[in-house]
């Protein structure tokens, strides 16, 4: 168990391989999951694939990953292969659409939920009837991040969380107002589930307590609320991709000709 100053992380052992059309909310609770009100369970998006039948056969990945492509962000070659960052079905950025072949069986690959906020009120609201609880659900899938080496969990889909807590119009210790700070508390929960959870341990949920005060009603905006898109999205391509952009752009414009008066 983690612990922190009023904050506890503990993982939710004992639940098995899961299938498609398995109960992941009966699966949890035969675990012997000891919830209590104002608990947020962080869930590894790959058993929610599972259940909903989101298990595909791939003989070549990359076509997997092309199918499930919207906009190719970056690409870049290596000795390894290639690299896509892109935009998913789901409106998520990240590598290889969120196509995984890791822990799933040979010549499949998973995909991501087709829509994990949905996903996470049917768990939600699942838990909350067997249970009685007031409780939030997070849906978690791992992604890297521009500017930063390694990996890290994010919320993909949630419910009855509230996933960003805004404090625009407050004010800090010092009395000074603030403009821009906007905590993405589904991230933050995710990313602290997966210090228990991690990537090999086959345990796929997690339990954060003591951020009851963040839990809300099961039609809170969800996961996708997190999402940056458009004009609010101030890196919508990699750095060859948008040079190579701005070069075309340049170039046509040079071999117009000028409209007459």
């Amino acid at each position: 168990m983690a612990l922190v100053p009023g904050l506890a992380v503990f993982g939710v052992a004992g639940i098995p391989e899961v299938r498609p059309g398995d109960d992941i909310a009966a699966l949890i609770l035969a675990a012997g999951a000891e919830l209590e009100h104002g608990d947020i369970l962080a869930v590894t998006s790959k058993v929610v694939s599972k259940a909903e039948g989101r298990v595909v056969a791939a003989a070549d990945r990359e076509q997997a990953i092309t199918d499930e492509t919207v906009r190719v962000v970056a690409s870049r070659e290596h000795p390894g292969g290639v690299t896509r960052i892109v935009e998913n079905r789901q409106g998520l950025v990240m590598a290889a659409a969120g196509v995984d072949s890791s822990n799933t069986d040979d010549g499949t690959v998973l995909l991501l939920p087709e829509d994990p906020d949905a996903s996470a009120r049917t768990l939600c609201a699942a838990l909350r009837r067997a249970t009685g609880l007031r409780l939030g659900v997070i849906i978690t899938d791992t992604a890297g991040r521009p500017w930063r080496q390694g990996q890290t969990d994010i919320a993909i889909g949630a419910a009855g969380v509230r996933v960003i807590d805004d404090l625009r119009g407050t004010t800090d210790a010092a009395g000074r107002p603030l403009t821009v700070t906007a905590a993405a508390i589904g991230d933050e929960v995710a990313a602290a589930s997966d210090l228990v959870k991690g990537k090999t341990s086959g345990m796929p949920v997690a339990v954060v307590r003591g951020l009851g005060r963040y839990v809300a009603e099961l039609d809170a905006p969800g996961a996708r609320s997190l999402q940056r898109h458009g004009d609010a999205d101030m890196f919508s391509l990699g750095t060859a991709e948008a040079r190579a952009e701005g070069f075309a752009a340049g170039r046509a414009s040079l071999l117009t000709p000028p409209s007459s008066a």
